[in-house]
């Protein structure tokens, strides 16, 4: 699976990268035609806390799935993610 990453206004250190794609390419497994996910991390208000925003958006062919979280921590909010997203997949095979 094609992941790409994107931060916003800050440079992510390379430990918090290697768990986004261990955690997003277990999607994968579920979703086999996906064409891949793009993920988007924010900091709304440095100052303030919950301020870390994660968007995840999965390609599979026919339809598109998204999952946005906030939160304390970027790695938190991607699990977040990644869990909401199963639901939705869950949810569109049971419709299927």
């Amino acid at each position: 699976m094609n992941i790409n990453i994107n931060a916003v206004k800050f440079r992510m250190a390379d430990k918090l990268e290697d768990f986004i794609i261990d955690k997003v390419s277990k999607l994968d497994k579920l979703v086999p035609d996906n064409l891949g996910a793009e993920v988007t991390l924010k900091v709304d208000k440095p100052e303030s806390e919950n301020n870390k925003i994660v968007d995840l958006k999965l390609l599979v062919r026919g339809y598109n799935l998204f999952a946005s979280k906030q939160g304390d921590s970027f790695e938190k909010c991607t699990q977040d993610c990644v869990d909401a997203l199963k639901a939705q997949i869950d949810k569109h095979k049971k419709d299927k």
